[in-house]
């Protein structure tokens, strides 16, 4: 009998034993399925809710800061994630798809709904390319080319390339490439068809300024080295001095030439910014600095805040005592313009030619991982007094103009024009 209770007593021990392991495990389980439930829910809400506040303000407010968004300025970024998703799913070669052409191409499309032309993301290979131009050689035509009036257009071809030899001139709308309409591409997405390898032609349709017919212009691609800064001497005395871009090279090369001008004892300077697209701006305050006295303002950037900066010649201004007469044109633009706007607005030169291209904003260029880069602009620019030239350009001080039949017959009105009014300076 003691047998027997001891056996009843441990089934209860037991018993009891097996429920408390029986609700700890069910405690368990409940918090699981509970937590399971929530994320699901949580997940399918997220799918299905098109208006989600937290992340719509989020992100919304990392475009516009502290301000109050209106409603229908809040964002679904999660429609983004479906399209990708479709497209997996759905694509008809769907195996062919590669996921990091496709976050390219979304990153470009997100920075050509800013309606800006200048601000563009380049893949790696674009990005190198865009240095090599940088750099002053790359394998192309030799243009360089900007929008206006909703156009691509030739802002100028640079000296000696394949496209000025072949006709492509300063404000020529380019509306097709190889064929193919450009009229809904980027500058960059069309400087990417119109570049090629050396040795291979590609037919450029452009509309001339002044004409109602297109013209179709094959050009032979090839390298393109870029000699920015030259010199040469008009009877000896009168130094004519061409900038045909800035870029990395173009300081070193225009001290050289300042040296020739002083060791020539040059009496004044033409200085021919026609056709010269612009480039890097810290080349042209470099240059200004050479023409203009030291702590002058050569160009002003105004930033999206309100915030304003000056940037200011440095010295070493060994030519600011001469007379200068600098030549324009339509194909003058960007940094070529701030130059000229300096020399305008420190009463120092005589602006001679045709009104300027009208680029008055600044890019900043910024590498990403991967060798990919983005431009985007970050700031408007102002001549040193405060003129915003952003498709008005600049206008010259003595117009003259440069026609067909001038280039025809290589016939130079505008810079026998610049001659004489620097004679008048000299005496």
């Amino acid at each position: 009998m003691e047998i027997e209770k001891f056996e009843n007593e441990a089934e209860v021990q037991n018993l009891e034993k097996n429920r408390r392991l029986f609700k700890k495990y069910l405690l368990l389980f409940l918090v699981v399925f509970l937590l399971v439930c929530s994320f699901y829910l949580g997940y399918e809400r997220g799918k299905k809710n098109t208006a989600q506040p937290e992340k719509n303000l989020a992100l919304t407010a990392a475009i516009l800061g502290n301000k109050e968004p209106a409603i229908d300025e809040k964002i679904d970024f999660s429609l983004f994630w479906k399209v990708w998703d479709l497209l997996k799913e759905k694509y008809v070669d769907k195996d062919k798809l590669d996921a990091q052409q496709l976050v390219y191409g979304a990153i470009s499309g997100m920075l050509k709904a800013t309606g800006d032309p200048y601000t563009s993301f380049f893949d790696p290979k674009e990005s190198q390319a865009f240095s090599d131009n940088i750099e002053g050689s790359f394998d192309g035509i030799g243009v360089e080319l900007g929008i206006k009036d909703n156009l691509l257009t030739v802002i100028a071809p640079l000296d000696g390339s394949p496209a000025q030899k072949a006709g492509i001139r300063s404000g020529d709308k380019i509306l097709k490439v190889g064929g193919k309409a450009i009229t809904d591409l980027t500058t960059d997405e069309a400087v990417g068809l119109i570049r090629g390898k050396k040795g291979t032609p590609v037919v450029i349709t452009v509309l001339h300024q002044g004409e109602k017919d297109t013209e179709d212009i094959t050009v032979v691609r090839d390298t393109i080295e870029v000699h920015s800064a030259d010199v040469s001497f008009k009877n000896d005395d009168v130094a004519y001095l061409r900038i045909s871009q800035f870029s990395d090279n173009t300081d070193k090369e225009f001290d050289k030439a300042m040296e020739q001008i002083i060791a020539h004892k040059s009496k004044g300077i033409i200085l021919d910014l026609r056709d010269d697209p612009g480039g890097l701006l810290d080349k042209a305050v470099n240059i200004a600095s050479r023409l203009i006295p030291a702590s002058q303002v050569v160009v002003s950037e105004e930033y999206s805040t309100g915030k304003k900066d000056s940037l200011h010649t440095s010295g070493g201004d060994k030519l600011s005592a001469l007379p200068i007469v600098v030549l324009i044109n339509e194909g003058s633009a960007s940094a070529s313009e701030i130059l000229a706007g300096a020399l305008k607005d420190d009463q120092h030169a005589t602006l001679v030619g045709e009104k300027s291209f009208g680029k008055g904003c600044v890019q900043e260029l910024i590498d990403l991982p991967g060798g990919s880069s983005v431009k985007i602009t970050v700031a408007k620019w102002l001549t040193p007094n405060g003129d915003y030239i952003m498709d008005k350009g600049i206008s010259p001080d003595v117009e003259v103009g440069l026609n067909k039949d001038d280039i025809t017959n290589n016939r130079d009105p505008q810079l026998d024009r610049a001659l004489e009014v620097l004679r008048e300076k000299i005496k």
